[in-house]
C-alpha cells in the first residue's frame, strides 16, 4: 500500500519542435489510474490540461539520458517526460509501473477474453470476372468474409497454468498463419484493375492485422514474464525459460505473394549452422590484437553498389514495413529488408572515410594554425563522397556487438602535399616529439602508413568506436558514434550522435568535430541519400574554428547535396576561408587573400585500403563475420542473404539474453569508456607521452 500512494510534482514535458520542453505539474491518481498534468501547482484545482489512462500503458525509461522517460497509453497517446535527475526518474517510473500493473490486472479480471476471430478470403473468380469488379461505393473490407469461431485448442480456466501457455502459443501460431495467408492473398492481387494489391483499404487492413498480431504477441510475452516471475524461486538448477519472439519477423514477407519456407535446422547450410554456433564472444580472448600491416594486402574487392532504382518489385515489402512505423519512431530495433543492404559493415564504411590518406596526412604539414585548420576542413569535406559511395540509397550492415574491422593505407611520401620552402619532416625544436624505439625504423621507409581499427562497443544503443593513426607524422583521430534512426514519413533520418578528436602531436593541437545527419529520401519511388545539419570543428589551442552546413534540398527548387562553410579566427572574428559546392561533386575554397581553389571529388584519387585475407581474420572481424551475407548479395540471392543475416542476429540476441541471465557485463576489446565517450586503449598521444616521461626521468 505504501507504493500505491498518489504522488505529484513538476516534470518537464516535451510538447513539439517549436515549443520544446516545458515544466508542468503532474499528478498520479492511483485510485482512478490516471496521470494528469496542469500548467502549475496553483491551477491544480482546475480542469487538467491533459489526462492519460494508465491501464494497459507502457512506461519506458529512455536510452537518451538518465532523466527522460515515456508514458505510452493504450490509446496511442504518448507523454515524453524528463525528471531533474536519475533518482527522481526512477521514483516516477516505479510508481507509474505499479499503478499501471494494478489497473491493467483489474481490467483483465473484470473483462473475460473475447472469442477469437479469423479472417479468410472469400472464394472469388479471377480479377477480371464480374464477381470481383468493385462498385465505387463498395468497401474493400467487404471483399473478406469475417467469421466467429472457437479455436479447438485450449480451454479457459480461472488460473493460467504453464501447460496453457503452450496451448496459447499454438493458438497464436494458428492466428499468425491465418494472418500470413491474408497478407499473401492481398499481395497476389493484380497491381492494376478495380481491386489491386495497392488498394488503400487493403493496405490499411494489412497494417491493422499486423498491429493486432504484434499486440497479441506483446500480451503473450507479458504472460510469460509474469509466469516466470512467479516461478522464479522454484526453477530447478540449470533450467532456463524459452521465450517466444515478441514480434513477427519480416522474413515471411520478403517475396511478393510467395511464402518463405525456411529449411529446418538439419537442412540449413553449413555456413548458417556455423554462424549460429560461434562461441560466446566473452569466452573468446578479449585481449587487444596487434595487427601487423605487413600481413595486410591491397584490397582487390570492388563491390560497386548498384542503385536501387525504382522499387516496384519490392513495393510490398516496403509498404509492409511502413505499415508498422509511426512518425518519429526509433528504428534502432526495426529489422530492415535485406535488399536495401550494401555489401559492407558500418565499421568498414567508417574506414572508407579515410580513403584520401594523402589529404589526412597533409593536415599536419600546414605551416600555420590557419593553414592546418583549412586543410582539416578540406579533408573532412572530401571524406563523405567515398565513405557514402556517392548518393546510393543503401545502408551498411548493422555491426554485431564485439565486431571489429582493421585495415591500413600506404601513402608514398612524395604524394603528400607540402608547402614551398617547408620540409615535411621538419619540426619546431620546442615541439619535438620522439617516437618509441620500436617505431623509429619506420621513418626510413619511403611511404607513410595509416592504421585503422573500429569496434562495435554497444548494441543498445548502437555505438561504434574507431581510431586511426599515422605514427610517422605523429597524428591520430579517435571517434565514437551512436547512430539514431527515425522514421520521417517518406524518408528515414539517421543522426550521428558523438564526437571525434584529431590530435596533431607535432603541434600540440586537438581538433574536435561532429558528423552530419543522413537522410534516405523517396523510399517508395527512387531512393536517394542526402546529408543535412550543421557541424562544428574547433581547436581550443589556436582559437580557429569552422562551421559547416550541409543543406537539405528544399521542397521547391534548390540544388542537391549543397554544402557551405567558413573558417574563422575566434579572437578577431575574422573569416579566413569560405567554402561552397556539393559534397559529392565540386567544392570551391575561397581564401582571405582572394585566391580560389576548386576540388573535383569525382576526379580525386582514391587510395585502396589494405586488409588481411579472410583466412587470417578473426571470427568477429567484419568481412569474415558477414562473408556469407556478402556472397549471397553478390550472387543476387536475397533469400539466402536474409537467412544468413537472421542467423547472425539470432545469435546476438541469444548471447545478449545469456549475459542478462548470468549478469555478465560485456567486455570491449580495443576501446575504453571514458565519461560519455569511448577512447582507443592505446592512443598515440599516450604512447608518446610515456616515452617523453621516460626520457625526462632518464635525464
Amino acid at each position: 500500500s505504501d507504493h500505491m500512494e498518489s504522488i505529484c510534482g513538476y516534470l518537464m514535458k516535451y510538447t513539439n519542435l517549436v515549443t520544446g520542453w516545458q515544466y508542468r505539474f503532474f499528478v498520479l491518481n492511483n485510485d482512478a489510474g490516471l496521470l494528469e498534468y496542469f500548467v502549475n501547482e496553483q491551477s491544480r484545482h482546475l480542469k487538467p490540461r491533459g489526462t492519460l489512462q494508465l491501464a494497459g500503458a507502457v512506461i519506458s525509461p529512455s536510452d537518451e539520458d538518465s532523466h527522460t522517460f515515456t508514458v505510452n497509453a493504450a490509446s496511442g497517446e504518448q507523454y515524453k517526460l524528463r525528471a531533474t535527475d536519475a533518482k527522481e526518474r526512477q521514483h516516477w517510473v516505479s510508481r507509474l509501473q505499479i499503478c499501471t500493473q494494478h489497473h491493467t490486472e483489474a481490467i483483465g479480471k473484470n473483462n473475460p477474453p473475447l472469442k477469437s476471430r479469423s479472417f479468410s478470403l472469400a472464394s472469388q473468380g479471377s480479377a477480371s470476372s464480374p464477381g470481383v469488379q468493385r462498385r465505387p461505393s463498395q468497401n474493400a473490407v467487404s471483399f473478406f468474409n469475417v467469421g466467429h469461431h472457437r479455436l479447438s485448442t485450449g480451454k479457459r480456466v480461472p488460473i493460467m497454468q504453464p501447460d496453457h501457455l503452450v496451448d496459447v502459443r499454438e493458438m497464436m501460431s494458428q492466428a499468425e498463419g491465418q494472418q500470413r495467408d491474408l497478407i499473401r492473398s492481398i499481395e497476389c492481387l493484380p497491381v492494376s484493375g478495380h481491386l489491386t494489391s495497392l488498394d488503400q483499404d487493403l493496405l490499411m487492413l494489412k497494417a491493422t492485422s499486423m498491429a493486432t498480431m504484434n499486440c497479441l504477441n506483446d500480451c503473450f510475452h507479458i504472460l510469460q514474464l509474469q509466469h516466470a516471475s512467479q516461478q522464479k524461486g522454484s526453477l530447478p538448477a540449470g533450467m532456463t525459460i524459452s521465450w517466444l519472439e515478441p514480434k513477427i519477423s519480416l522474413a515471411n514477407h520478403f517475396k511478393n505473394g510467395a511464402a518463405q519456407n525456411f529449411p529446418a535446422e538439419i537442412n540449413k547450410p553449413a555456413s548458417v549452422r556455423e554462424e549460429q554456433s560461434v562461441a560466446e564472444p566473452c569466452q573468446l580472448t578479449r585481449e587487444p590484437e596487434e595487427i601487423n600491416p605487413d600481413e595486410e594486402l591491397e584490397d582487390i574487392c570492388d563491390d560497386k553498389e548498384d542503385d536501387l532504382g525504382a522499387v516496384e518489385e519490392q513495393r510490398s515489402v516496403i509498404l509492409h514495413l511502413l505499415s508498422q512505423l509511426k512518425l518519429g519512431m526509433d528504428l534502432t530495433r526495426v529489422v530492415l529488408p535485406t535488399f536495401i543492404l550494401e555489401k559492407r559493415s558500418l565499421l568498414e564504411m567508417y574506414a572508407d572515410f579515410m580513403s584520401h590518406p594523402d589529404l589526412f596526412i597533409a593536415i599536419t604539414n600546414g605551416t600555420t594554425p590557419e593553414e592546418r585548420m583549412i586543410r582539416f576542413v578540406e579533408y573532412y569535406l572530401t571524406s563523405f563522397h567515398e565513405g557514402r559511395k556517392g548518393a546510393i540509397a543503401k545502408k551498411p550492415y548493422n555491426p554485431i556487438i564485439g565486431e571489429t574491422f582493421h585495415c591500413s593505407w600506404r601513402m608514398p611520401k612524395s604524394d603528400v602535399a607540402t608547402d614551398a620552402g617547408s620540409n615535411s619532416s621538419a619540426h619546431c625544436a620546442s615541439e619535438q616529439v620522439t617516437l618509441p624505439k620500436d617505431l623509429e625504423g619506420q621513418k626510413e621507409l619511403d611511404y607513410y602508413t595509416v592504421k585503422f581499427v573500429a569496434e562495435q562497443v554497444s548494441h543498445h544503443p548502437p555505438v561504434s568506436g574507431f581510431y586511426a593513426e599515422c605514427v610517422e607524422r605523429k597524428m591520430c583521430v579517435n571517434a565514437h558514434v551512436w547512430t539514431k534512426s527515425k522514421f520521417l514519413g517518406m524518408s528515414i533520418g539517421v543522426t550521428m550522435v558523438g564526437e571525434g578528436l584529431l590530435s596533431l602531436l607535432e603541434h600540440g593541437e586537438e581538433y574536435t568535430f561532429s558528423l552530419p545527419c543522413a537522410y534516405a529520401r523517396s523510399i517508395l519511388t527512387v531512393p536517394w541519400v542526402e546529408l543535412g545539419g550543421k557541424v562544428n570543428i574547433n581547436c581550443v589551442k589556436t582559437g580557429y574554428s569552422a562551421s559547416i552546413n550541409f543543406h537539405t534540398k528544399p521542397f521547391y527548387g534548390g540544388k542537391l547535396h549543397r554544402v557551405t562553410g567558413e573558417v574563422k579566427q575566434n579572437m578577431t572574428n575574422t573569416v579566413v576561408c569560405r567554402v561552397q559546392g556539393e559534397w559529392n561533386s565540386v567544392l570551391e575554397f575561397t581564401y582571405s587573400n582572394g585566391e580560389t581553389k576548386y576540388v573535383d571529388l569525382t576526379k580525386l584519387s582514391v587510395t585502396r585500403k589494405r586488409v588481411r585475407p579472410l583466412e587470417k581474420q578473426g571470427p568477429f572481424e567484419s568481412r569474415r563475420l558477414w562473408q556469407h551475407v556478402t556472397e549471397s548479395l553478390r550472387d543476387g540471392d536475397i533469400d539466402k542473404a536474409t537467412e544468413h543475416k537472421r542467423a547472425l542476429e539470432e545469435r546476438q540476441r541469444n548471447e545478449e539474453r545469456l549475459r542478462a541471465e548470468t549478469e555478465t557485463p560485456w567486455c570491449t576489446k580495443y576501446f575504453l569508456k571514458e565519461g560519455d565517450g569511448w577512447v582507443y586503449h592505446k592512443p598515440l598521444w599516450k604512447t608518446v607521452s610515456a616515452v617523453q616521461t621516460q626520457q625526462t626521468d632518464t635525464n
